[in-house]
């Protein structure tokens, strides 16, 4: 098993912000693509599933961190969570016979565990914080694996690794030669957690000035982790001077141009319907996706 999963290549699909395309290319992608397992890693914000409705065959809970919860039974309210709470978690509210009554804020509380170490009769518990689902699910395209952080919720580094390691095992489960994965924007712990190990990234730029700014971070990031870097520019020929600037950029951060995706209204149109843009069948952007896919997998 382990000599199949080193056969695996990953192909991650990132940009340094939001709203640049990125999952458009990452369902041409999974539409494009054979012998492939999508990964939706984007778990702050996932929309990937609207696009490949994808149906869940496993789900499991997520669970990270901890919060601290008053055995109100055991509670004699002395105060003393209230003491040393840093966090303001600590509520204190008056009760109906005038005296003091303790609870704890979970959305405020940090998991530190300093009330339950100073509390003088351990009436304090902390329990495992329940952070969202990761699913392993069918589409028309084949494996997916994804997930949803819960509204407010942290760690999704962690659970951008739990969908990794679970994509790979899927793949080596049913002999697929590659993984899809729709990242995470911008530079953070969930891209970093996305990236790391990964065969090659795509980089999904916008021709603007931010576009180039944004770029160079992402493209940086991929050089620290010694990943091939392709990038590619969505809606390119809406400002050509910038697309070729940006094409300069990448040539020298010593990362590869795949290619410009011109300006595409039937994209949306596509996205309505709930396909992708490929299995849409129209628009001029079409062709140049299937260009893009064919040289990057072939250079991965």
């Amino acid at each position: 098993m382990q000599r199949e999963e080193r056969k695996v290549k990953e192909l991650v699909i990132i940009s340094g912000k939001g709203g640049t395309g990125k999952t458009t290319v990452a369902a041409s992608f999974a539409a494009l693509a054979e012998n492939a397992v999508i990964a939706d890693c984007d778990v702050d914000a996932s929309d990937l599933h609207l696009i490949l409705h994808p149906v869940i065959r496993i789900s499991n809970q997520f669970f990270c961190g901890h919060s601290a919860e008053i055995r109100k039974s055991d509670c004699i309210r002395c105060g003393a969570c209230l003491a040393y709470c840093r966090f303001d978690a600590v509520k204190m509210e008056h009760d109906a016979y005038g005296g003091n009554e303790f609870s704890i804020e979970t959305s405020s509380c940090e998991g530190c565990g300093a009330c339950a170490r100073f509390c003088t009769v351990k009436a304090i518990d902390l329990n495992e914080r329940y952070c969202g689902e990761w699913f392993v699910s069918d589409t028309r395209f084949g494996p997916m694996v994804h997930a949803v952080l819960g509204p407010g919720a942290e760690n999704s580094g962690k659970l951008v690794n739990l969908v990794r390691v679970n994509a790979r095992k899927t793949a080596g489960e049913k002999g697929k030669s590659l993984i899809i994965t729709d990242g995470p924007p911008g530079i953070g712990c969930p891209v970093i957690s996305s990236v790391t190990g990964a065969d090659a990234v795509l980089v999904v730029a916008e021709p603007t000035l931010s576009g180039i700014h944004d770029l160079g971070r992402i493209t940086e990031l991929a050089r620290h982790f010694r990943i091939r870097t392709f990038v590619c520019v969505n809606k390119s020929d809406i400002n050509m001077e910038m697309t070729g600037r940006i094409e300069k950029t990448t040539i020298e951060s010593g990362a590869v141009f795949a290619g410009g995706i011109p300006y595409d209204s039937e994209v949306n149109r596509a996205h309505d319907e709930g396909v992708s843009v490929i299995e849409h069948g129209k628009g001029g952007s079409i062709v140049r996706i299937r260009e893009i896919w064919n040289y990057v997998s072939r250079n991965i």
